[in-house]
């Protein structure tokens, strides 16, 4: 093989190497992010849950999204 071309291979190399640390490192963010947001999702599902079945004191059936915006008016109306 000439020079030229072991070197060619060999830069073509470097920046794979490059381009795999790069994906990689956005693969192990973008899992994180997605674990955070994961656990946002249940929390936020368990909160619902909470106020659909609370918010009168009624837990035998949870209520309407109608009749708790109707319970749960903002203050200035």
């Amino acid at each position: 093989m000439t020079d030229h071309r072991l070197q060619k291979l060999e830069e073509t190399l470097a920046h794979q190497d490059q381009q795999i640390a790069d994906l990689s490192e956005m693969l192990i963010l973008q899992a994180r992010e997605i674990s955070k947001l994961s656990k946002d999702l249940l929390r936020l599902k368990a909160k619902i849950e909470h106020y659909e079945g609370h918010v009168d004191g009624n837990e035998d059936r949870p209520l309407s999204g109608a009749e708790f915006a109707a319970q749960n008016k903002p203050p200035h109306y």
